[in-house]
């Protein structure tokens, strides 16, 4: 693909308008972001590794990780009993199959990943505003 004098510009207004997205989401939304961002980084180093571009699944992967670890420590322990201490093994199992993905390159164990990941998101959506307000 041909460069183009656009590239930097676009670049960064698709990071002010991400910036602003984050800055005018309540906290609801931004764990759906958050989760959004995660899939679409899984999504993205499923195709490194059938290019054969390590380097860059490397990379995308442990962003991956790292948002995931994002959402384990939003998690509320104390008052979120059960559900909070399952959530937050699944989240520590992800991690650990992202990092063996990384160095296996092992497409099936994104798979894996990416659908726990929207189960969750699909479960999360669909909380009923009025307990989101608690």
């Amino acid at each position: 693909m041909a460069a183009t004098p656009y590239g930097p510009k676009l670049a960064a207004y698709s990071s002010a308008q991400a910036h602003g997205g984050v800055a005018a989401a309540d906290p609801h939304r931004l764990i759906v972001m958050l989760m959004d961002g995660a899939l679409e980084r899984i999504t993205t180093a499923r195709g490194c590794i059938a290019r054969g571009e390590t380097a860059e699944k490397a990379r995308l992967l442990n962003r991956a990780v790292s948002i995931i670890g994002e959402l384990r420590t939003s998690l509320d322990f104390k008052g979120g009993g059960q559900i909070a201490t399952n959530l937050g093994e699944l989240y520590d199992y992800m991690c650990r199959r992202l990092l063996k993905a990384t160095a296996e390159n092992r497409v099936e164990m994104l798979d894996e990943v990416s659908k726990l990941l929207h189960e969750i998101r699909t479960a999360w959506i669909a909380i009923p505003s009025e307990a989101r307000a608690r």
